[in-house]
């Protein structure tokens, strides 16, 4: 595809994830809104105005001004009391004002999305705390993709209606992942030199990649299928999404090892690759 091509890619994706959102909270009750997710200290509500909030942003919109309770005990740095500000804000909305607030910036964002005049590879600001920076404009909405989807994916599981693990923003999910697997495995987990890690990932989104970390430490990936790695980790499509993005822990998550164990559970421990 040409970086037009991909661009319209991502906008499509984006629109088909939230909206899926949309059509999935518009007709809870109160209470519904107040289910815990998998993603920390978060309920439904509290995700929906996350991705309200970071449109809205996107949009050129102010940040409240908002005071935080000093117990929440999920917001531990920075980056998670930005996020933390605008969704506490919304705390005490009421189910029908979150669901017209949520319909509304998905009108506005869509719209701005189809007049934008940017190129693909114009820098924009991306409003991320602690984390803002100049980005091409194709990468801003490539993450926005990741982070809608996965969220859709939150508020799934939270109220029980599995969907769009096959989507196009699954896809782009997946390929986003698939480059964190380097950082995952040489950074995070800190693998040795000489470490060949395979990830075999089969369901909605089939793939199986090689992490190799070569003698300085520093990872890469590529689609070589080894004979012998040093280990190999095989589960399905939701598992690895919810390891990567932190939303369940390697104790709790079905994964089949072969080979050096404990370089699986180091791996596996320090797999999440979202701030």
């Amino acid at each position: 595809m040409t970086d037009k091509q991909t661009v319209q890619a991502y906008a499509d994706a984006w629109t088909q994830s939230i909206e899926a959102i949309s059509e999935l909270v518009a007709p809870l009750p109160e209470g519904a809104w107040n289910r815990p997710t998998e993603c920390p200290g978060w309920s439904v509500r509290d995700v929906v105005s996350h991705i309200i909030a970071m449109e809205s942003e996107l949009l050129g919109d102010p940040r409240p001004i908002h005071t935080l309770p000093r117990d929440l005990r999920h917001v531990v740095d920075e980056f998670s009391r930005h996020c933390e500000v605008p969704v506490d804000k919304r705390r005490c909305h009421t189910a029908v004002e979150m669901a017209s607030e949520l319909e509304y910036t998905i009108i506005r964002r869509s719209r701005a999305l189809r007049s934008d005049r940017y190129t693909p590879t114009d820098e924009v600001r991306w409003p991320m705390g602690p984390y803002s920076r100049d980005v091409p404009f194709h990468q801003l909405l490539r993450t926005r993709v990741f982070d809608v989807w996965t969220h859709e994916q939150d508020i799934r599981r939270a109220l029980g209606r599995a969907g769009d693990l096959d989507s196009a923003a699954a896809a782009i999910t997946r390929d986003y992942l698939i480059e964190m697997l380097p950082r995952a495995v040489a950074k995070l987990a800190g693998a040795p030199a000489g470490t060949t890690a395979v990830f075999d990932v089969h369901g909605e989104q089939e793939f199986m990649r090689t992490v190799h970390v070569d003698a300085d430490g520093r990872g890469r990936v590529d689609g070589e299928v080894l004979l012998a790695p040093a280990v190999a980790l095989s589960m399905d499509w939701e598992t690895f999404s919810r390891l990567a993005c932190g939303r369940v822990t390697a104790h709790a998550a079905d994964v089949k090892v072969e080979g050096d164990e404990d370089l699986a559970r180091l791996i596996l421990d320090n797999f999440a690759v979202t701030p």
